[in-house]
């Protein structure tokens, strides 16, 4: 079961996820008036302009900038994260910029998104947890459907990044060279390249300067 949040998302809810994912991501929000920099991020920007508008489904969607700016090139958006501080937000951005999203309160695994369902997946710098059995991976392959595209894009040179605190572990999300190890004759690798970030002058991540980029096709 999924939350399909309205323009104004309400106290009332059913979100399907982790508790403890859900509350440390509220957690994070709640210390930041603006957690990010309220601008779309230049790697969907750069790699969506040339493809016509469909379904979008934005993972770890945030405050909304990449939704909203989906919206406004004439995509179909539904916007998924496991942050209600988060999502409603989004919700006011959209409302602000008088376009319509369907925000979904879920965890990606959890989502129960309908299977091969969208022409656009778009992961920007996605904190999917990991897990032995590739689920977070397999589920962002699962939602593009055939002749869709998946893009991923995340900080170049985390995988090997030590920890320097208890808070984050790189070794304990999804990188794009994982989800790349997934693909098989069914898809055809469009971008797949470490290359300088469009980073933003301010928000969270703003000291990352390259990107790590995969874009591919499902063929079937």
């Amino acid at each position: 079961m999924t939350r399909d949040l309205p323009v104004d998302p309400t106290a009332a809810d059913d979100y399907v996820g982790s508790p403890a994912v859900r509350a440390e991501w509220d957690r994070r929000y709640t210390e930041w008036e603006q957690l990010w920099s309220g601008r779309p991020n230049g790697a969907l920007v750069a790699e969506a302009g040339d493809l016509t508008p469909g379904r979008v489904l934005d993972v770890g969607c945030g405050e909304g900038a990449d939704a909203v700016w989906l919206a406004r090139q004439g995509w179909d958006v539904t916007a998924l994260d496991v942050s209600e501080v988060a999502l409603e937000r989004a919700a006011r951005h959209a409302r602000d910029a008088g376009v319509e999203v369907r925000w979904v309160h879920a965890g990606l695994e959890e989502a129960a998104l309908p299977p091969r369902s969208f022409d656009l997946v778009s992961a920007q710098y996605p904190a999917l947890p990991r897990t032995p059995d590739a689920a977070a991976e397999r589920a962002l392959l699962d939602a593009v459907a055939p002749g869709g595209v998946l893009l991923l894009v995340h900080h170049a040179g985390m995988e090997t990044h030590r920890p320097e605190n208890s808070e984050f572990d790189p070794a304990d999300y999804v990188w794009p060279s994982m989800v790349a190890a997934l693909l098989d004759d069914a898809w055809r690798v469009e971008v797949d390249e470490q290359r300088p970030r469009v980073a933003p002058e301010s928000g969270g991540g703003a000291h990352h300067t390259e990107d790590v980029v995969l874009r591919a096709r499902r063929l079937r």
